[in-house]
């Protein structure tokens, strides 16, 4: 049975991912937003500490979530397949391993936000599903294994035993029917679970469904996205002004986002409030929208980093809507819940300053893609995303800070995130080769809701000397800024820093971005040719 370990483990393998398919499928069914799979990776990314989350995002980018569920597979295929070498010792054994798998499924899809008892469903059927397909898989080894076995039978199950049964106990025919039966059943079971995933994704159309609702939104008050005169710099690679949905920075807890249809949707503001309000999807669409530029900025950008982007923001604004439900004078801060458990804390005093603190219903003139928080966010100019902007937001509570931890204070992060004034060099790129002479340098700065009032480049340490900048009608975005600096043969340093209009000049200091947002100015070398 040596030359047999492979069928075990293969019988396991083909067990174990039947049962992945047919959670998903009764998942998918049932329209429940996580599958266990994803449910499981959401878990650890809540558990992780904020450090290891850190590092993940900068040696990753947007592709951490797909390494961690890839992991989760690789290592659940690894535990599949000694579940299956563990059949072949007592039939009992794999059940102990498929358990675990299964408490571990039920604690992740348990610990979601607003789960309920049917949302472990798909657990238990997948559970099932693993124990009854690899009953029908081990059947035929088993039945060649008590047909070979020595007496005593031990060598012959034993898939780790170094004693092969001897070939002349099973008749050859007994052995190629017994191959047969198990490749057989092996590719019965594949098939099925192939196509049970391929109709749940067929019988999931929740996000599809929620994905045409928002292509036939027609949203009257929201308008197209029109670039300010003095918004832009002539200079060819330079970031955009505008940032396209596709381009902009995804970071958030969520594997899979919630598929939410507009009429389901609904914000609760209550606490330290005079009367709570409640609002639907269409109540916000009634109301006078304000729109506005406004620069979002992930506290775990590095200097320099790409996790920022600029777009044409619709929505409500929060000031109004706290003003009817009459804010309590000790209150300081809201706790904003999104639909899938993730809370932020936001400081009361940026929601009611003035500043376009608004409920966002559209992204650069049409309906938020589901992916930044369709149907309603929250965006708040001049503060961190951990603080401030929460997708698929449904509950504020008007509090004190004294009285809540949110999701990445927890984690490590400070209690209050506004944006540390930077500036970035993208013209031209760390690395490249330039030609020797006058050189054009340019890139884009913020400091939102204070505004750019100056940018300066240096190079190779010398003095710094002015860039032109462009003037947008808002301090709530970012500014673009160009200049021509002379660079002889050979290699160069470049370096940027801002002023914002408060004066305050951009730091050289270098920090990191734990626990509020990195400082320091942003230097790329390159190489000036003849």
């Amino acid at each position: 049975m040596k030359s047999n370990r492979w069928a075990w483990s293969a019988a396991g393998l083909v067990a174990g991912f039947a049962g992945l398919a047919t959670s998903y499928f009764v998942a998918m069914a049932m329209t429940i937003r996580s599958s266990p799979v994803v449910a499981i990776a959401e878990l650890v990314i809540r558990e992780t500490p904020g450090t290891m989350v850190e590092q993940a995002i900068q040696v990753l980018g947007r592709h951490d979530k797909t390494f961690l569920v890839t992991v989760i597979l690789v290592v659940t295929a690894l535990l599949f397949a000694y579940a299956g070498r563990l059949a072949a010792r007592a039939w009992w054994a794999p059940a102990i391993v498929f358990g675990v798998l299964a408490a571990i499924g039920f604690t992740a899809v348990g610990l979601q936000h607003d789960t309920g008892i049917t949302d472990l469903l798909p657990v238990a059927v997948g559970f099932v599903t693993w124990l009854i397909c690899l009953s029908l898989l081990t059947e035929p080894l088993r039945r060649a294994a008590r047909g070979g076995a020595a007496p005593g039978g031990d060598p012959a199950t034993d898939p780790d035993s170094d004693t092969a049964a001897e070939p002349a106990r099973v008749a050859p025919t007994s052995a190629g029917s017994t191959r047969r039966g198990f490749l057989v059943r092996s590719a019965v079971i594949t098939a099925a679970a192939l196509a049970v995933s391929a109709f749940g994704r067929v019988v999931g159309q929740g996000r599809r469904q929620v994905e045409e609702t928002r292509r036939l939104l027609k949203l009257s008050g929201v308008s197209p996205p029109v670039v300010p005169t003095h918004a832009r710099i002539g200079l060819d690679g330079i970031s955009s002004w505008i940032t396209s949905a596709g381009d902009f920075y995804r970071i958030d807890t969520s594997i899979v986002a919630p598929a939410i249809q507009p009429v389901d949707w609904k914000l609760r503001i209550h606490g330290m409030v005079d009367r709570e309000v409640e609002l639907t999807y269409q109540d916000l669409l009634d109301r006078r929208l304000t729109e506005d530029w406004i620069t979002l900025n992930c506290v775990s950008n590095p200097v320099g980093g790409p996790l920022i982007g600029n777009a044409w923001w619709s929505g409500v604004r929060l000031s109004e809507l706290l003003h009817e439900a009459g804010v309590h004078p000790d209150a300081d801060a809201v706790l904003q819940t999104s639909d899938t458990g993730w809370t932020c804390g936001t400081p009361l005093s940026a929601l009611t300053d003035g500043r376009d603190a608004m409920l966002a219903v559209a992204m650069n003139g049409e309906p938020l893609p589901i992916d930044h928080g369709f149907p309603v966010r929250t965006i708040v100019p001049g503060l961190y995303g951990y603080v401030s902007a929460c997708k698929w937001v449904v509950d504020m509570e008007v509090t004190q800070f004294s009285r809540f931890s949110a999701y990445w204070t927890e984690r490590g992060w400070s209690e209050k995130g506004p944006v540390k004034l930077s500036s970035r060099i993208d013209v031209p790129r760390s690395g490249d080769d330039v030609t020797a002479g006058r050189v054009r340098v340019g890139g884009v700065a913020w400091a939102q809701h204070i505004g750019i009032k100056a940018v300066q480049v240096a190079v190779d340490g010398d003095d710094w000397q002015p860039a032109d900048v462009s003037h947008p009608p808002t301090d709530d975005s970012w500014v673009q800024w160009a200049t021509t600096v002379t660079l002889d043969a050979g290699d160069h340093t470049l370096r940027v820093r801002a002023t914002d209009k408060d004066g305050l000049v951009q730091t050289g200091v270098q920090r990191g971005v734990l626990p509020n947002g990195s400082t320091g100015w942003h230097t790329i070398d390159v190489t000036a040719t003849t």
